[in-house]
């Protein structure tokens, strides 16, 4: 890895292009709708896409009669990407290994990322117009009433994401989540999902993919243990993935608490990146609840 040079005269140095490859890979890795989205890059004035609404219907014809007419039904999307950043300062210590720096901006930028952008998805409240959130998606609870059970309220997760034309492909729990999963028996009390007992992982779930993420839950009056959806109708867009850089010369506020970073011997790192969500549609997506 390049060394990390940083001259006291200057306020912003980006860091090599080793480093934020590595934080951009952890980021992905640590974002469960970046890992699971399709990915796409994007202008940074956002992006106009052509989607497909309805399929053209073949129909049966006699011999001599004229054949049916029909066509596709398109629409038009607009992807835009918003700017997801932060700031963490650190003791100019860290310049003495410039390992022990890079490990650190690995192990905690990533996660401060991917995670709010996750938490946006599953919330109600976009960055702006043209980025989709699923928190008003349709909801099907993992406490199902009396004579139902676990395995009945993904046949009903499946069902309606199939009405709405998709086909389910992948279920993204939250450790709560999981853990009401793993308990669904059936009535001889075994397990329904579970792939091994030693290992605590989660079979496929009616064909979809079950992965196990702490930025889908939401702590509501009815909490939110995961998200199940056809990701293959899901988009996440970047333009040009994380920057990364540093500076030794600039005054940080946080709050109330200001930190000159020349005067107490600190050094601060600003890693963001402009990212966008989109889902091609409605009703692909259903919340789990509790």
């Amino acid at each position: 890895m390049p060394a990390i040079d940083i001259n006291r005269g200057t306020t912003n140095v980006v860091l090599p292009e080793a480093v934020s490859a590595e934080i951009w890979g952890a980021t992905i890795e640590d974002s469960a709708f970046m890992s699971a989205a399709r990915r796409i890059t994007i202008p940074g004035t956002g992006l106009k896409v052509q989607t497909i609404t309805g399929e053209p219907q073949a129909n049966w014809v006699d011999e001599t009669s004229a054949k049916p007419v029909s066509n596709h039904t398109l629409g038009k999307k607009t992807i835009v990407p918003y700017k997801l950043a932060v700031i963490e300062a650190f003791s100019m210590e860290f310049l003495r290994d410039a390992n022990a720096l890079y490990a650190e901006l690995v192990r905690r930028l990533p996660l401060a990322l991917g995670t709010k952008f996750d938490q946006t998805i599953m919330g109600t409240t976009a960055p702006g117009s043209g980025f989709d959130v699923l928190g008003s998606a349709t909801a099907v609870s993992l406490t199902p009433a009396s004579g139902s059970t676990v395995y009945d309220q993904f046949l009903a997760v499946d069902g309606n994401i199939a009405t709405a034309g998709g086909v389910m492909d992948h279920i993204i729990l939250a450790p709560q989540g999981r853990a009401k999963v793993l308990a669904a028996v059936d009535g001889d009390k075994r397990p329904l999902f579970t792939a091994g007992v030693e290992t605590g992982t989660i079979s496929p779930i009616l064909g979809a993919t079950v992965s196990t993420s702490k930025n889908v839950y939401v702590d509501a009056t009815t909490d939110i243990l995961g998200i199940a959806g056809d990701f293959t109708k899901a988009i996440f867009g970047t333009v040009e993935g994380v920057q990364v850089s540093v500076s030794d010369q600039a005054t940080l506020t946080s709050g109330e608490t200001v930190i000159n970073l020349w005067q107490q011997n600190m050094i601060a790192v600003r890693a963001e990146v402009e990212v966008a969500f989109a889902v091609e549609g409605t009703g692909y997506f259903n919340l789990l609840t509790a």
